[in-house]
């Protein structure tokens, strides 16, 4: 086998091998954040805080955004 290809595959599985370390911490991070969030105490304080109308007050922001993006 030539020294290039086995260099080529070595590096082709050390790419897959780091995406998917990058996939799983991703999806260990919205894992999480879903078990923190379904707490009825982390809920309660969520709600007082505000954070829905933080969310309602950036979205006209946003469409704003995308649209001059879009030109």
């Amino acid at each position: 086998m030539d020294e290039k290809t086995n260099h080529s595959n070595h590096s082709d599985f050390a790419a897959d091998k780091e995406t998917l370390f990058m996939l799983s911490g991703v999806a260990f991070i919205v894992f999480g954040a879903g078990l923190i969030l379904s707490n009825p105490l982390v809920r309660r304080y969520l709600g007082q805080a505000g954070i829905g109308n933080l969310a309602q007050a950036a979205l006209p922001d946003l469409d704003r955004y995308l649209r001059l993006r879009a030109m």
